[in-house]
């Protein structure tokens, strides 16, 4: 098959020549299109795009004009096609996309055309980065432990990448134990600037997880999306989207001493999610740009996500050229992008002031410490009243509180560590009053514990639990295991403590997961490994571990007491996402810190503790030990790194970085041009999305008799609707399995069995921590219970509990459709795709929100559910909606007349009749939904020509 080629109308004249060194590229000048100079810069990217895509259907010279003459005040309206170089996966999203090209060559097959045109056009890489857990730690063999644990559990999946690696065109897969997907984009897969077919142009990527905007921090466009929507951008189908709002965010003055990246993306996040950016661009601008190093931008484009704007990005500067440099892209590559920006006009100017459609300033000398927590990542807490603002939080996890947490606030400290004037060596608080208090005072009498519980450690270590115990403490995730800045500095936190005779609490579960194996590269080189081993912090892996749900099992003894006292425990992870039910089904409370805080959390023990001002242990001569004597200094921080990190060590563990080791290399590979489906595997499992499939689609209908699955509320995530991690013995999925022959301890996650759509059906709406608002109807003892926590819901047939996924299978049989209530922000968090296919399949038509995040509203619509929103100021508990009523919905069959309506009709059998805001907001979903779901409509376009 030919490689992928748009040939341009170039209506605007825009085609030349480019020449670096020497070689010669063709480019188009954005230079020719009116109005360009006066476009922020990640539209001048999107507008090179349309030039060079230029087809006079899809993408015709009015799009261009139309993106030339930008006009910022404007809310967004005019559709343009976006045309990705490349696609992105990790293991978790990407297993279901093959799986689902997979199925499409078969179904093109069986529709009478030829399977292997199901190709991808663009480079489309993966990489396995979600599948290790953190079940061993704290010993010197727990990274080769973990991984070949990781290879029995799946082995089944691995083996079916491997064959998508031989059976697909233009696919690859960067093997387990390498490092994080977004790390591995920035260190190698990210171009920056494309060379392609003899075309130079900017690197933009569409990725299956919503971290894929970490590479916007190396000026490269780009975004989460649904795997479905990847799947049509591998197949070449344009992104369909609204030009959108830019929000400029100018950044002056430099970060003070002692504050990390993270403290620096923890202010964005909550600043950005005060202002309002969903949907938006955010654009980084301004002379405090160049004092950005690019992995601090790398942290802040990988959060967006968590403020809700598409992308966050940062434009071209030195700093780029630098790293690209550093990370060991070739001569001719790094000479590419510094001329390919400078003539294109994408090379940053500190002075200049491009047109923006908001504004927001940061002066960087006013970051202090942060975390954010307990449940959300935009939720930051000031280091110095971390321990009031957790015993306040407390008081939503304990049972029965009297009068809050402690009775009392105390006061927080205004001083917040590290400062350039440290605070006084004494103590504001007396450190025996933590946490011994804590459990009397914040449960009260009616609580299942009245003191600190005491623990027989599986190692026979004696200790006691109470709530607030840090029982995970883990340097994780994509977000901040990329920059040297906090890795290095929590690496000589550890020896500072190790030197004052520190160490970690013996319950704390200990694991250090880096984004790459350069990580380890200049630990060693810098001779720091000893003292995080010393803590606890042995390598557990190269991948999400912690982030994703794959902490791994508290130990027995531990988890016991937890669960059997109800104790309300905590993890600090270095991560990006701490959502209820996310991090491990034993805790409750979750905390986002820098790798530095996390090893000071290890140590301390509690969250129940003032870090600024009360000691953080005792050294050997029983002397009081303050995190602020043992934090590393900032530019013995910059000389370790200088002295550390060079670029030959990523030239060399990149050299071969597809090949894989003699594990991955030695694995049976299935061979064809279509797979051969195993009836015994639980892991990969042909889906049903094409059975019964036609050429031409069937009309769109109203609804008419549905029934509510689930009414929820706010912030419901899709870690709520699908979660990724560990499956429930009890529940629907893991009773399926067992069914199956599988023993529990090998049930593995709900995220590496993706490629099994009967687990993940099972799993929809599975999330321990979901709140079903529904209530028992009747009038025997249970009536207007609130069901439990989980996925439980009332079968409106018969009146009972049940599960959800047997309720909706009930409903099947019956033939009702089914509808879900929801609040603001439905379907926030990752892109996971598998949250609409799941919906779907349990059989809703629609969902009537308050709010959408974005990627999950478009996923809906690639699934052929309609996301549908309630009118302004209003909610289900204003229109008096309990869920118990039986819903119909018309004026859907408009969509059949090829236009989308603004509003359907919302009417009940109670009488509740609203006008509901119909969210397909583009002709191209309107289409996708006229078909069923994106992948029928790129089947039937691939099949009709």
């Amino acid at each position: 098959m030919k490689e992928y080629d748009v040939a341009s109308l170039d209506t605007f004249g825009a085609k030349t020549q480019l020449r670096v060194g020497d070689a010669s590229y063709e480019i188009f000048k954005i230079s020719k299109v009116d109005g360009h100079d006066r476009l922020p810069y990640s539209l001048k990217i999107l507008l090179e795009n349309l030039l060079r895509t230029e087809d006079g259907a899809n993408i015709t010279e009015d799009h261009i004009r139309e993106l030339g003459g930008w006009d910022p005040d404007a809310d967004p309206s005019v559709e343009i096609q976006f045309t990705p170089a490349r696609v992105l996966m990790q293991d978790f999203t990407g297993v279901p996309c093959v799986v689902d090209l997979a199925t499409m060559r078969e179904a093109v097959r069986e529709l009478g055309g030829d399977a292997t045109k199901v190709n991808p056009l663009n480079p489309a890489e993966l990489v396995i980065d979600h599948s290790v857990i953190a079940d061993l730690f704290g010993r010197e063999d727990a990274f080769v432990r973990n991984v070949e644990l990781e290879y029995g559990r799946n082995k089944e999946r691995y083996q079916f990448l491997r064959w998508g690696q031989s059976a697909f065109n233009e696919f690859k897969v960067v093997p387990p134990g390498t490092g994080i997907v977004h790390q591995v984009n920035i260190e190698y897969l990210a171009r920056t600037i494309m060379e392609r077919n003899g075309q130079a142009y900017p690197d933009t990527v569409v990725g299956t997880d919503s971290h894929t905007t970490m590479v916007n921090g190396l000026g490269v466009l780009g975004w989460g999306v649904g795997g479905i929507e990847a799947e049509a951008a591998m197949l070449g189908q344009p992104v369909s989207m609204l030009i959108p709002r830019v929000v400029g965010f100018k950044l002056h003055g430099e970060m003070p001493a002692g504050t990390t990246a993270t403290d620096l993306v923890l202010t964005i996040t909550e600043m950005l999610r005060k202002h309002g950016v969903v949907g938006k661009f955010v654009e980084f601008y301004g002379p405090g740009v160049s004092a950005v190093p690019l992995a601090n931008r790398a942290t802040i484009g990988n959060m967006s996500p968590e403020y809700g704007s598409t992308v966050a990005i940062f434009p071209i500067d030195d700093e780029t050229v630098r790293y690209l440099k550093l990370t060991g892209r070739s001569e001719q590559q790094v000479a590419l992008v510094e001329a390919y920006a400078k003539e294109q006009g994408l090379w940053h100017d500190p002075s200049a002031e491009p047109n923006y459609s908001e504004r927001l300033e940061l002066d960087l000398s006013t970051i202090e410490p942060s975390l954010a927590g307990p449940k959300r990542p935009q939720d930051r807490v000031p280091l110095g009243n971390a321990k009031t603002l957790f015993r306040s939080a407390l008081a939503d996890y304990v049972a029965q509180p009297e009068q809050g947490p402690t009775g009392k606030a105390d006061e927080a400290s205004a001083e917040s560590f590290p400062a350039s004037d440290p605070p006084a060596a004494d103590c504001a608080h007396d450190p025996a009053d933590a946490p011994r208090d804590l459990v009397t005072a914040a449960v009260g009498s009616g609580g299942r514990a009245s003191n600190p519980i005491r623990v027989t450690g599986d190692d026979g270590s004696e200790f006691e639990l109470d709530h607030g115990a840090v029982v995970i403490a883990a340097i994780t995730s994509c977000t901040n295991t990329s920059n040297p800045q906090v890795m290095i500095g929590a690496a000589l936190l550890a020896r500072n403590a190790v030197d004052r005779g520190l160490n970690r609490k013996p319950w704390v579960k200990t694991t250090l997961a880096p984004g790459s194996k350069v990580v380890m590269d200049y630990y060693e080189r810098a001779g720091l490994t000893p003292y995080l081993e010393k803590l606890g912090f042995h390598l557990v892996g190269y991948g999400c571990t912690t982030c994703i749900g794959n902490s791994g099992p508290l130990p027995e003894a531990i988890s016991a007491a937890v669960n059997e006292n109800d104790l309300s425990v905590v993890s600090v992870l270095s991560g990006n996402r701490n959502f209820e039910g996310r991090i491990n089904p034993d805790v409750k409370m979750n905390y986002l810190a820098s790798p530095p805080l996390v090893v000071a959390y290890a140590l301390a023990g509690t969250m129940d503790i003032d870090l600024a001002n009360e000691p953080i242990g005792e050294d050997t001569e029983g002397k009081p030990v303050f995190l602020r004597e043992i934090w590393p200094n900032g530019q013995e921080i910059e000389d370790v790194i200088a002295s550390a990190i060079a670029s030959e060590m990523f030239t060399r563990d990149y050299a071969d970085v597809f090949a894989g080791d003699e594990r991955w290399q030695s694995l049976p590979t299935p061979t064809g041009d279509t797979f051969a489906w195993a009836d015994e595997s639980t892991y990969v499992r042909k889906p049903p999305y094409f059975e019964g499939m036609g050429r031409e689609p069937q009309p769109v209908a109203d609804i008419s008799g549905a029934r509510v699955l689930a009414r929820l509320g706010d912030s419901v995530t899709t870690d709520h609707i699908s979660p990724a991690g560990s499956i429930k013995a009890d529940s629907p999925a893991g009773r399926y399995l067992a069914e199956h022959g599988v023993p529990k301890h090998e049930f593995n996650s709900y995220g590496s069995r993706r490629g099994n759509h009967e687990v993940m059906i099972r799993g929809t709406f599975a999330n321990i921590r979901l709140r079903n608002q529904l209530r028992m109807p009747g009038t025997g003892s249970d009536a207007g219970a609130s069901l439990p926590e989980g996925g439980f819901t009332v079968n409106h047939l018969t009146g009972e509990q049940t599960t959800i996924y047997d309720a909706s299978v009930a409903y099947a049989e019956a033939g009702v459709p089914l509808v879900v209530l929801a609040g603001k922000e439905y379907g926030s968090g990752s892109s996971r795709d598998w949250a609409a296919k799941g919906t779907m399949l349990l059989g809703v038509r629609a969902v009537i929100a308050e709010s959408y995040e974005r990627i999950h509203r478009s996923n809906l619509i690639g699934m052929g559910v309609l996301p549908l929103q309630f009118p302004t100021d209003t909610t289900a508990e204003s229109l008096g909606l309990t869920g118990t009523e039986t819903f119909s919905i018309s004026g859907v069959t408009a969509l059949n007349d090829g236009r989308t309506p603004r509003t359907v009709k919302v009417t009940t059998d109670t009488g509740v009749e609203f006008d509901a805001v119909v969210r397909i907001d583009t002709p191209g979903e309107a289409d996708y939904y006229r078909h069923g779901g994106i992948l029928q409509y790129v089947l039937r376009k691939m099949l009709n020509g």
